[in-house]
């Protein structure tokens, strides 16, 4: 059987969504990552490569290392948190509500990391 692209309920062959509400939803959310998909790619270019700049940076100037780290992750975990924007491989293959879960598993996972990163910089300076 043929799955429901929003909720992955079994449908028939004839159908993409098992109802209205879920076509509602995914409509919704694909509306709002072709609205918001130029500034999440930028806040997520520009972040990612400063997690790699604050990686460099640790190993001369520690504190300043670890809070530009720790604010990295806290920023990406935020935005993942509120625009969960899975790719579309993680969309094909477990459907587009599960993938927004995970997706916002990976943001809390991120805000855990950001946080411990936080914590521990503020250790290392006292």
């Amino acid at each position: 059987m043929k799955k429901c692209e929003y909720c992955a309920k079994e449908i028939s062959y004839h159908e993409m969504y098992c109802s209205d509400e879920c076509e509602n939803k995914s409509y919704d959310f694909f509306d709002k990552r072709d609205k918001f998909q130029t500034f999440f790619s930028v806040i997520n270019g520009i972040f990612v490569l400063a997690i790699g700049v604050c990686i460099f940076l640790y190993s001369f100037m520690p504190a300043v290392g670890l809070f530009g780290i720790a604010s990295s992750l806290l920023i990406l975990g935020t935005m993942y948190m509120f625009l969960p924007f899975p790719p579309d491989l993680f969309i094909e293959k477990y459907k587009l509500k599960k993938a927004i879960q995970l997706a916002r598993i990976i943001a809390g996972v991120l805000l855990a990391l950001g946080v411990g990163v936080l914590i521990y910089g503020i250790i290392r300076v006292l």
